[in-house]
């Protein structure tokens, strides 16, 4: 079975701000990405960017409510 790429159809720029998203939430949370594979990372420290990540954007939208 192919695997499917969910970043294949994205908009170059869209990717970069997506990266350099990533890359920020990362850094909030201490966890030291390098570009391109980060397969040596823990659950843990995957998550963690993935969880900073939501909360940012969480926060962005209520703010945007106002």
């Amino acid at each position: 079975m192919a695997r499917s790429n969910s970043s294949r159809g994205m908009v170059p720029e869209a990717r970069e701000a997506l990266n350099r998203f990533k890359m920020e939430a990362a850094s909030e949370v201490g966890v030291n990405l390098k570009q391109g594979y980060n397969g040596d990372l823990t659950s843990r420290e995957a998550g963690s960017v993935g969880g900073q990540m939501v909360k940012k954007m969480i926060r962005s939208y209520e703010e945007n409510m106002k």
